[in-house]
């Protein structure tokens, strides 16, 4: 399996997220409430929807609350988008997450602010590499989570988000199904963990999540002992073991909605706050420890790829209609296929 060297993408690639965020808009709107209102007048003549990550700047998920668009994990940004009657839409977020779109909805029109938004799970689980290392054991059903492209999805048999992921395991065991699981190796060794699962784990994992440390975090709770420890499960296993609450990105907002801590310690990408704050004001959110400080870490709680969404880029493309994702039909039909079944699957959760 051959490792792509993240840490070097990242660096090469930051400059370009750079140029997206300094970029002079090719329109008059100075200021946040008139981008605002320009893009409501924009989503209108365009007939489009903005389907939104908890993980992109609180002004996509703002604007996107609005005009009645979406703000989500990447299930409910799925669901949303199939259901959706408008043409267009245009999803905030990461690469994979418009390929998903177009994955369920090939008659809808799919941009995206950017298309330099990549995923290191993705970029860390190439298609052929996958390929090889699946061949190694026939007899068993590759399940893939969400964060891959649409060429990993046309060779699996399930897709998952982490909301649903541990459920589906539970499933395919109970079915005597022996599986590959793929990218996140953190994750996989979570689910492992729960269900007993017999899973051959691929070998990636999220640049944001890898970053939270545990004796750092050990020593945060020890001066916030009134504190509740919310922990998404790619993060490493000695983070996870410090947590009270692990779950996906929904899981957590409802956790520190509904939790009696005044205080809340949250192990994932910080722009989750935004939502964490509207369903909690009352509550006080403090980020958990990453490896480094600025340019000592390579996120520092925060995905660079997610960061290059923002309104001036969202504008652009409502304006000039461009970002599209195209996706090969024939390897959409079979992504379509697992991917579905995750819809379908969680219809019954």
């Amino acid at each position: 399996m051959n490792k792509l060297n993240t840490e070097k993408y990242y660096n090469d690639t930051f400059p370009k997220t750079i140029d997206i965020l300094n970029s002079s808009p090719k329109y008059d709107s100075k200021t946040k409430e008139e981008k605002i209102n320009l893009i409501k007048q924009l989503l209108d003549e365009k007939d489009a929807k903005i389907v939104a990550h908890y993980y992109t700047h609180e002004d996509l998920q703002e604007v996107a609350e609005l005009t009645g668009g979406n703000v989500s994990d990447s299930l409910e940004m799925a669901r949303f988008g199939a259901n959706q009657a408008s043409k267009t839409l245009i999803v905030a977020g990461v690469r994979f997450m418009g390929e998903t779109a177009k994955i369920l909805s090939p008659d809808k029109k799919i941009l995206m602010p950017t298309l330099e938004a990549e995923c290191s799970l993705d970029l860390n689980c190439p298609a052929s590499e996958l390929k090889k290392f699946s061949d190694k054991y026939p007899e068993r059903e590759i399940v893939v989570y969400a964060n891959t492209s649409a060429e990993v999805k046309a060779m699996a048999d399930w897709v998952v988000t982490s909301s649903i992921a541990v459920k589906l395991i539970e499933y395919l065991k109970k079915e005597n199904i022996k599986v590959i699981w793929a990218p996140d190796k953190h994750l996989g060794n979570y689910i492992n963990e729960k269900t007993n699962a017999d899973m051959k784990l691929w070998n990636a994992s999220c640049i944001v999540h890898e970053e939270f440390k545990a004796k750092a975090l050990m020593n945060l709770k020890e001066k916030n002992k009134d504190a509740a420890v919310l922990v998404h499960p790619e993060s490493p296993a000695e983070v996870v073991e410090l947590a009270d609450v692990v779950g996906s990105t929904s899981q957590l907002i409802k956790a520190c909605k509904d939790l009696p801590h005044k205080k809340m310690i949250v192990a994932t990408d910080n722009r989750i706050f935004y939502k964490m704050q509207k369903a909690a004001p009352e509550k006080t959110l403090i980020e958990a420890p990453t490896g480094g400080k600025g340019a000592t870490c390579i996120s520092c709680a925060h995905c660079p790829w997610m960061a290059m969404n923002n309104l001036d880029n969202l504008i652009e493309t409502l304006i000039e209609e461009k970002n599209e994702i195209h996706i090969k039909e024939e390897i959409r039909k079979k992504a379509f296929v697992s991917t579905n079944r995750m819809i379908e699957f969680a219809k019954t959760l």
